[in-house]
């Protein structure tokens, strides 16, 4: 278990990193400090909002904008022909036939794809005008049957979502096939199946989309804040649909409320503003409403399985053999393209089994519902899932215990090279497991279990043993073929005159702790307090380029960026101090504050004696030293990227009279390698687990036959409150990573990915004596019912 050492005084330089240091962001966040895109104003600000389409499939016949300007207030609306902009194209890095490249419009003209498509921009004095602007558009369609599910998609005959789009099919790859694998199957002991489906789902971000635009004449630039996970793709693709150069787009990020993948792709209205800035030479807000994030904004998860294993009499699995299929929505989004998703799960299926043979086929699908983005744990929590009841269906075919079944296949040698060609790092995956059962069996809940069934109450205890790969680098996003190629991080770490340091990174903090996390990181290879240190992100303007934050890259890939570039600040504070000291170099060292003799503490140059020399009084600098404190890193993971793990254990209580699913019990076995700040750990456990537990049993975004969104408000789609989530037990393990500056691994998405798997199992565990097993989430009170009636075969 991971020893958190005793909290002292955050200015004592010491041991940083492993230390729950209070997070440095809160007193700001807390106290209503905090400035978010919608805090910001400026003088002459305009207001943005989107004719947004109210049907799902079907041409545009007429879009009659000639009142929205008599409104009083508005001052301007802008259509496709008038903003004239370049479309966003997300492509692999070459044409390949499993892969069908489309454009998104940043405004569609002559067709509509989904409700809420952004048709036209209405801009007016203020945020209420605005919306009187939009209610005097007109819009006139020709409408065409919606493709609403998957399975219609793939219907012969059926309306194309797009017209290059053959069968709806925008992805389809079968990535392994292992030889013989059929054979296999036909000869094991027992075969299991299982067929699931997954809700579409909102990542739902407190802080909806928005930005502000603007264009500055001194500086020639077109400014835009904005909340997103991306600045530089931003950007990037902003300067491409406008037409210009990359050095005439500055985007900032100030703080930002939330993002879980949603952000992490570049959408169409914050393109849009921008060019109706740049058109106006004023500045315009676009503030996302709650109707629009819940119908229009980018949403995840809806995914369907049809997955087999095969073991042997002893619970070994012998083989797996899958078809995935992904409902992405109407367009591919920028710049992940519609094949993350099944690529995801085709790619790391297996997880922390040893399966010998693999077959899989993903596919990705178009339908007339909003698009899809990387949402935490992307197809992580659908495949893990799966693989979860496989193992729990094959215990109960042979008669295993469900956790014995799971230590005979878990991976217990490392580095292990699975059947997908991925190699895993050391981890703690039995020892997990392990741990898990005994806290649960320790606590008694196997015996609450048989006491409360003996009263004839349903209680069941489920798991769910998973790895989450972390620390992408630029080798593992290639292999996906992506045209931008995500992976490294680059970071300058710089001293001032009075000795405290600034240091940038390209991720981009959305609650993460980054201001904390990052700090304690420099902190402890400068020899300084946390107070001391400054992080710097979210500018384009001064950050020299970055990715972002998604997959939880930001420790692991920006953390060591930023570690390796306060190791060269390092040394050249001590090459500076051991000539000022007149000594060798190899006989100085850092202390708190200071840089001292090693073989006589007595002698010092403190960090602003240095800073002094270097910025001030150059002249006294060693031959061949420039002056300035600075250094700057670049640091990418050129593998598989590293593997967090966790096994997550649930107790539940089945209500007969409501189908209510109680969580009794929820305990957490996590490893994410070296914990920064266990504290900021365990935040992100409890946030991802919350969000899981979402997934499981309340959140759905469901459509009617005509493509119109039905959870327009949290009425219709339901979030689960304080009142639903449990208090949620945490033990760390700790297996420092071999890749990272650090020995941290990801651990951003494990809580999400873990989740759904151990309260489906759980609830399963529960109906054992119906015979009766549910495989789709969420789980409604419904199924449940109907589950405890055994009227579902």
């Amino acid at each position: 278990m991971t020893t958190v050492a005793p909290s002292h005084g955050e200015g004592t330089p010491g041991k940083f990193v492993g230390r729950s240091v209070a997070r440095r962001e809160d007193p700001r966040l807390l106290t209503g400090r905090g400035r978010f895109v919608d805090d910001i104003s400026m003088p002459g600000l305009l207001h943005a909002q989107f004719v947004r389409s109210t049907v799902a499939a079907g041409s545009v016949t007429a879009l009659d904008v000639s009142d929205v300007l008599g409104v009083d207030g508005v001052r301007a609306v802008f259509t496709a022909s008038d903003l004239a902009l370049k479309p966003i194209r997300a492509e692999l890095s070459r044409p390949l036939e499993e892969f069908v490249p489309t454009d998104m419009p940043i405004l569609s003209s002559d067709r509509v794809r989904y409700v809420g498509e952004p048709l036209a921009l209405v801009v007016a004095d203020d945020a209420y005008t605005v919306e009187d602007g939009l209610e005097a558009a007109r819009v006139a369609y020709e409408t065409v049957a919606a493709v609403t599910s998957a399975d219609q998609a793939l219907t012969p005959g059926v309306p194309l979502v797009h017209d290059e789009a053959a069968n709806n099919t925008v992805v389809d790859v079968q990535m392994f096939a292992t030889e013989g694998i059929d054979e296999i199957f036909a000869s094991a002991h027992t075969v299991v199946s299982v067929q699931s489906r997954t809700g579409r789902q909102n990542a739902l971000p407190l802080e909806t989309r928005g930005c502000i635009a603007y264009w500055d004449d001194r500086d020639e630039q077109l400014i835009i804040h904005i909340c997103t996970q991306i600045p530089h793709q931003v950007r990037t693709v902003t300067a491409h649909c406008l037409g210009l150069d990359e050095r005439q787009v500055r985007v900032i990020v100030p703080d930002m409320g939330g993002g879980f993948g949603q952000k992490c792709v570049v959408g169409r209205e914050e393109i849009a503003v921008a060019a109706a800035a740049l058109k106006l030479r004023r500045p315009v807000k676009w503030i996302e409403d709650r109707k629009d994030a819940l119908t229009a904004s980018f949403l995840a998860r809806e995914q369907q399985y049809d997955v087999r294993a095969a073991f042997d009499a002893d619970g070994h699995i012998l083989g797996l053999d899958a078809d995935v299929i992904c409902d992405m929505g109407a367009y591919s989004c920028y710049p992940f393209t519609a094949g993350i998703e099944p690529l995801m799960a085709s790619a790391e299926m297996p997880g922390v089994y040893k399966v010998p043979a693999y077959r899989v086929r993903g596919r990705s699908v178009f339908s007339n519902k909003t698009p899809t983005a990387p949402y935490r744990g992307v197809s992580r929590p659908q495949y893990v899932m799966v693989m979860e009841r496989l193992f729990e269906r094959a215990a109960r075919e042979l008669g295993l215990d469900p956790v014995e079944i799971r230590r005979r296949n878990v991976i217990t040698a490392f580095p292990y090279t699975g059947i997908n060609n991925v190699t895993y790092d050391p981890g703690s995956y039995l020892e997990a497991l392990d741990e898990c059962e005994r806290v649960l069996r320790d606590e008694g809940w196997y015996a609450f279990k048989e006491r409360a069934e003996a009263e004839g109450r349903h209680i069941g205890i489920g798991y769910s043993c998973f790895s989450e790969r972390t620390g992408y680098g630029s080798t593992a996003f290639a292999a996906r073929k992506m045209k931008v190629v995500p992976g490294f991080d680059i970071s300058e770490v710089r001293m001032d005159v009075s000795g405290t340091v600034s240091a940038t990174t390209g991720t981009m903090n959305h609650g993460q702790s980054h201001e904390t996390t990052m700090a304690q990181i420099v902190a402890d290879r400068l020899r300084l307090g946390v107070e001391q240190v400054k992080i710097v992100q979210g500018d384009t303007d001064r950050i020299a380029y970055g990715f972002g934050s998604f997959a939880s890259r930001s420790i692991t890939i920006g953390g060591s960026a930023v570690s390796v570039a306060a190791d060269k600040l390092g040394d050249k504070l001590c090459e500076i101090a051991a000539h000022l000291l007149e000594t060798r170099r190899d006989n100085v060292e850092l202390a708190p504050g200071r840089v001292r003799q090693i073989d006589d503490h007595s002698k010092f140059v403190t960090h602003r004696d240095i800073a002094d020399v270097a910025y001030l009084r150059a002249q006294l600098l060693p031959k061949g030293v420039d002056p300035g404190l600075s250094a700057t890193a670049s640091f990418d993971v050129f593998n598989d990227g590293t593997f967090s793990n966790a096994t997550h254990g649930v107790v539940v209580e089945l209500h007969e009279g409501t189908g209510k699913v109680e969580i009794l019990r929820y305990f957490c076995v996590e490893d994410c390698g070296v914990a920064i700040n266990p504290k900021v750990v365990e935040g992100q456990c409890r946030g991802g687990i919350a969000q899981g537990i979402a997934g499981a049993l309340f959140e759905q975004v469901s459509y009617d036959d005509n493509g119109n969104p039905l959870c327009a408000s949290f009425i219709d789609y339901k979030v689960p409150t304080a009142c639903e989530i449990p208090e949620i037990g945490i033990h760390h393990l700790e297996t420092p990573c071999l890749f990272t500056e650090s020995g941290a691994k990801g651990a951003g998405e494990g809580g999400t990915i873990g989740a759904p798997a151990a309260v489906l199992n759980a609830v399963n565990d529960g109906l054992r004596a119906t015979g009766v097993e549910l495989d789709n989430t969420p789980i409604t009170p419904v199924a449940v019912q109907r589950a405890l009636r055994k009227e579902i075969a």
